[in-house]
């Protein structure tokens, strides 16, 4: 990521649009006077990646936790142990943890920390998940992970390991359920600070935004190879609800319906 920044400064960007909180403070780095706009971060103020030069998107990391919490205590009833997969390289995912402990703490259920660093990982990582008799896998946002969502997916099912996510692109590949912001829709509010800032705007007159509106996607196919019935209430709360036969996924890519 600095040789990218560091070319484009060389290219003499008017605005960078930055989508991964960890590339954040390297792009603040290699550009001294390039406006960022961050089409998604996670908790920018308290990593300090604020600045006159910089503006965007932020999530609201607790409150997405805290959710997935909640589904997971109605897709798994019984669930005690929590296994998640982490990234310490990753910023976000520190935070992401943390919440993670604060509120499994007041539910009284264990979290496990699996470290995945790399795709060569995550044989190992689901090794341990199964032999920490892990009930239920979170995972929250990570370029490593996402990169690798259909083999985390699969991985999974091969443990009979419901899964949520904060992105619904984990569910598309085979996951059984997400919370969390769209992806898409960030990139698309994003514009709006790069169209302010080409036109004569500073970064510190254009406030952080958080997003106003959070889905919930679910995959009924894996619901239904894991032996989970969905209850009604989350049927009618999902924004979404994917059929879709996971071998032809596989063979031809993703297909909603």
């Amino acid at each position: 990521m600095p040789t990218l920044a560091e070319e484009l400064v060389r290219l003499n960007v008017d605005v960078i649009v930055v989508g991964l909180t960890a590339a954040i403070p390297i792009a603040q780095r290699a550009m001294s006077t390039i406006p960022i706009v961050m089409a998604i971060s996670v908790d920018p103020v308290g990593n300090g990646y604020v600045s006159s030069l910089a503006t965007g998107l932020a999530s609201p990391q607790d409150e997405i936790v805290s959710k997935q919490l909640q589904l997971v205590t109605l897709l798994v009833p019984n669930a005690l142990r929590i296994g998640f997969l982490i990234n310490r390289d990753n910023p976000t995912h520190i935070l992401a943890f943390k919440s993670l402990q604060e509120a499994a703490q007041q539910k009284r259920l264990d979290v496990i920390p699996v470290e995945v660093r790399n795709a060569r990982d995550l044989a190992g990582a689901f090794a341990t998940l199964n032999q920490e008799r892990v009930d239920v896998i979170t995972i929250s946002g990570d370029a490593v992970l996402f990169s690798n969502r259909r083999e985390i997916a699969e991985m999974a099912l091969k443990l009979n390991l419901p899964t949520v996510f904060s992105q619904r692109e984990y569910v598309e590949a085979g996951g059984l359920i997400s919370y969390g912001e769209s992806v898409a829709d960030f990139y698309r509010r994003s514009t709006f600070y790069v169209d302010k800032l080409l036109k004569g705007a500073k970064p510190n007159e254009l406030p952080i935004q958080q997003p106003t509106r959070f889905f919930t996607t679910l995959n009924r196919k894996t619901a239904d190879a894991l032996g989970i019935n969905i209850p009604v209430q989350l049927l009618v709360l999902a924004d979404e609800v994917i059929e879709q036969d996971k071998l032809m996924m596989s063979a031809f890519g993703p297909k909603q319906t």
